[in-house]
């Protein structure tokens, strides 16, 4: 049993499957997320609708009494009401791209920001943030999808940099980068026709997936990029 579990972006379907796993598992968990509190009396929830840093930094701090051992970080927009993803640069739209950034970045890096000083001092932390494959630059052979994949490849260079100023401080961090594969929800439902069979997830079997890569994340894997079966993806 994990003692203490932090998911940022709870309301996600991604960050909503990992907190119902987690707490079926027995484990302490924070949820941080834009949405109000559900009815779960055993749940800390914490709404932060991020309109001041100060604001979320108060949030950020809530959450550390808990003391968490592992952080996701699930916040990310593929498509909205608004657009979806391009499939050729003469598509793009620079509103969309700066959202894109917005969400898949600016979001994070705040986070990130504001648990710096957690995750240099908290022994054996491991962080995990939710990214995409269609962000690695070396897997890229396809091409379209720019603001996403240019949103994506951003982060996966955040995570890498924060590993590194991190490991600086505190050598048994593991900060990571994680791909958790075509999951049924609201972020893929316009792409799943045609995919092969066994690829498309259901979200417990997605946050089933995250919490074994996180149970066996090491601080020699910090700054990677990993897949959702936990092996490594190139930058």
């Amino acid at each position: 049993m994990t003692a203490s579990v932090l998911i940022i972006g709870g309301s996600s379907g991604i960050g909503g499957a990992l907190t119902r796993h987690y707490l079926a598992s027995g484990a302490q968990v924070s949820v941080i997320s834009r949405q109000p509190a559900p009815a779960q009396p055993q749940l800390t929830w914490l709404q932060d609708t991020l309109h001041s840093e100060q604001h979320s930094a108060t949030v950020i701090a809530e959450a550390l009494t808990q003391q968490p051992k592992i952080i996701f970080i699930c916040n990310g927009v593929l498509h909205d009401e608004h657009a979806m993803p391009e499939k050729t640069i003469r598509q793009l739209d620079i509103d969309v791209l700066s959202a894109r950034f917005a969400s898949n970045v600016q979001v994070p890096a705040l986070y990130l920001k504001l648990l710096f000083s957690y995750l240099c001092k908290k022994p054996a932390i491991k962080l995990l943030a939710l990214s995409a494959k269609v962000g690695s630059i070396g897997d890229n052979a396809l091409g379209g999808w720019y603001s996403y994949r240019i949103s994506k490849a951003a982060l996966n260079m955040l995570i890498k940099n924060l590993s590194i100023e991190v490991g600086r401080l505190n050598k048994t961090a593991a900060i990571v980068s994680v791909h958790p594969g075509t999951t049924d929800t609201a972020l893929s439902a316009p792409f799943q026709t045609n995919l092969p069979d066994g690829q498309l997830q259901s979200p417990a079997a997605t946050a089933e997936r995250l919490a074994k890569v996180a149970q066996g994340l090491t601080a020699e894997q910090s700054g990677s990029l990993l897949n959702w079966d936990g092996c490594l993806l190139p930058w």
